[in-house]
């Protein structure tokens, strides 16, 4: 590509690369130059402008950014490509899910060339449809096919979108005289009802391992969640001997997430169970939307998983919380 300054008269079929007023309003950058606009370009005042002109192997930046998000999400369903406009292409989900990225190939597409340019949500986020995956755009108003050619070969697929797989949970809580009670239930359904899913039944029992056992062997849910009145402490506290009593098997307790710290996983047969933290009485993101989430889309949560999950843990020491919790048991 050819970029500089030229007369009027070498200006027509070059690409304007800065707007320009005219008499009859403004000709925006990027726009393909014809005859009228050259006219209006003069009756402005100009002599000159700065355009950009394609070499033959050049691809224009929409043609190049199309070709690019089409290879990104190549074999994935449940992302849909916005128009092409300014050398832009938006991946856009179609409904909720989990963001499965093949980063290696991301890295390595955005090293092909400065001009081309690909952004996404972190991995294994999760969205809600509508939500904007990813976007890629070509910096320059064309770049050359052979450089297109290869990032697209190197990152071919290399953006999906997990779809929920699980409809049902059960959520049960249960009940000390002090506790909390039903408080937070409604913010649990709205986390199952942002996957797509619905929460199939509210349980109680009090707070204890052979009633909470009960429960668990009778919930419906394909996953089930408990709420416990008394924040899990150990390994071998209420939650997770219930969960043993019942014939689950707990795969992990604790997370490096905060707030979330003190969740747990398991299994009940073929159902997830995930003991939740008392955050997630609240709304605000917590460590239990990492794990529910992936786990409403049918992947793995496995110990290192969630081991992995401390870095970019720290979820709410920022400046609307700016005093650390000193001497409190993180939830």
């Amino acid at each position: 590509m050819k970029f500089g300054a030229v007369p009027l008269s070498e200006a027509e079929g070059a690409i304007l690369a800065h707007s320009e007023a005219v008499p009859e309003g403004r000709l925006r950058k990027g726009l393909l130059l014809e005859a009228g606009h050259i006219a209006q370009l003069s009756a402005a005042g100009l002599s000159a402008v700065t355009v950009a002109r394609l070499a033959p192997d050049d691809l224009h930046e929409d043609v190049a950014a199309r070709h690019l998000a089409e290879a990104l999400s190549d074999g994935s369903t449940g992302i849909r490509r916005s128009a092409p406009g300014t050398g832009r292409v938006n991946l856009i989900a179609e409904g909720p899910g989990v963001v499965q990225l093949d980063v290696d190939a991301i890295r390595a597409a955005n090293a092909v060339d400065p001009m081309i340019t690909v952004a996404t949500l972190p991995q294994l986020a999760q969205i809600g449809r509508g939500g904007m995956i990813a976007t890629i755009k070509i910096i320059s108003y064309a770049v050359a096919g052979d450089l297109v050619t290869q990032a697209c070969d190197i990152s071919r697929g290399a953006i999906r979108l997990a779809a929920p797989q699980h409809r049902t949970a059960s959520l049960i809580v249960t009940q000390t005289a002090a506790g909390a009670g039903d408080k937070g239930a409604s913010a649990i359904a709205a986390r199952v009802e942002a996957l797509d899913m619905r929460l199939a039944e509210t349980l109680h029992c009090p707070h204890d391992t052979a009633p909470l056992a009960v429960q668990l062997a009778a919930a419906q849910g394909e996953i089930l969640l408990i709420l416990t009145a008394s924040a899990t402490s150990d390994t071998y506290d209420t939650g997770p001997e219930a969960l043993r009593a019942a014939g689950g098997t707990v795969t992990r307790f604790g997370m490096p997430v905060d707030p979330g710290n003190l969740l747990f996983l398991g299994h009940l047969g073929a159902k997830p169970v995930i003991g939740l933290p008392g955050c997630a009485r609240a709304p605000s993101l917590n460590g239990a939307d990492w794990v529910l989430s992936r786990i409403a889309c049918g992947l793995d949560v496995t110990h290192d998983d969630i081991a992995a999950m401390g870095v970019g843990g720290l979820l709410k020491e920022i400046p609307s919380r700016p005093m650390p919790r000193r001497g409190k048991k993180s939830a």
